[in-house]
């Protein structure tokens, strides 16, 4: 079963999926949260606005705004939200881990605050010419100018075993225990944990991709014809694409559920909802198309 979700005027620039609650952001700037909201991961700040770009964590959420503020709610059990370093500004990009928060500056360097249970707050000296970063449940992802990657914090299952010769990288994605990287070519590269096939177990037809994003077991990559390609995990039927959908333009993968953005500005969400991260939709926001 899946649900398409709309909103009338502004309509949807982006999304994000954290383990039980889903995030959209619309054009106007103005943040949406649906799902779990146990540690208030759901509660947007009062007075949010002109944000640029979401990210959800395990329980906690992030915004960033167009003057390079990060906004942070929700869980604060490791200080990933409250406890911000000093020089938290000018940021360009944001991601959220289980329990630690990333952003990257626009000089091309990371700061990272909250959990080190697993050293995933300690940037790696001297990395610098950053333009992408990703947030897993314990590690932490950079993608440099050059097109290399690197890795740090857990390494339980090897997702920071970079392979060996990896460039060209366009962009970068970091699961629960696997991280992902996609080529310019087109092509996509996993490594890490692979205990439910989201490492190894690559569908046919996963070519010319130009987005990815990983979950906590499962992968998702969005191919430059709108269609979209999920392997690993489908516990709760978060690798089971709706048929038909098409024309989509951004994917999110959650803990157990999966996101796509449509060109039209429409959501489809498939997988788990247990905690409401498919259909409860904020009143007034958003409605549900039959």
């Amino acid at each position: 079963t899946f649900y398409n979700y709309t909103k009338y005027t502004p309509q949807f620039k982006t999304i994000a999926a954290g383990e039980y609650h889903s995030m959209a952001l619309t054009n106007n700037g103005n943040v949406a949260v649906w799902g779990g909201n146990r540690w208030g991961q759901r509660d947007v700040p009062v007075g949010l606005n002109n944000v640029v770009s979401i990210a959800a964590g395990l329980l906690h959420s992030m915004a960033l705004q167009n003057n390079g503020t990060v906004v942070v709610w929700g869980d604060n059990s490791e200080d990933q939200r409250d406890n911000k370093p000093d020089g938290l500004n000018n940021v360009v990009s944001i991601a959220a881990g289980s329990f630690h928060s990333m952003a990257l500056k626009n000089d091309g360097t990371v700061i990272v605050w909250g959990s080190n249970s697993e050293d995933q707050r300690d940037v790696l000296d001297g990395l610098n010419n950053v333009v992408s970063i990703a947030a897993g449940a314990w590690h932490s992802m950079a993608l440099k100018n050059d097109g290399t990657v690197r890795v740090w914090g857990s390494n339980s299952h090897g997702q920071l075993a970079v392979p060996a010769g990896l460039n060209n990288v366009v962009a970068i994605a970091a699961g629960g225990y696997h991280s992902m990287a996609l080529k310019n070519d087109g092509t996509v590269h996993v490594w890490g944990d692979n205990r439910v096939g989201q490492r190894d177990n690559k569908p046919d037809g996963l070519n010319n991709v130009v987005s990815i994003a990983a979950g906590s077991f499962h992968s998702m990559a969005l191919k430059n014809d709108g269609t979209v390609i999920v392997w690993g995990s489908n516990s709760e039927d978060q690798r089971v694409v709706p048929a038909g959908l098409n024309n989509v333009v951004s994917i999110a993968a959650g803990h157990l559920h999966s996101m796509a953005l449509k060109n039209d500005g429409t959501v489809v969400i498939w997988g788990d909802n247990t905690y409401g991260q498919r259909d409860d939709i904020p009143s007034g926001l958003i409605t549900r198309v039959p």
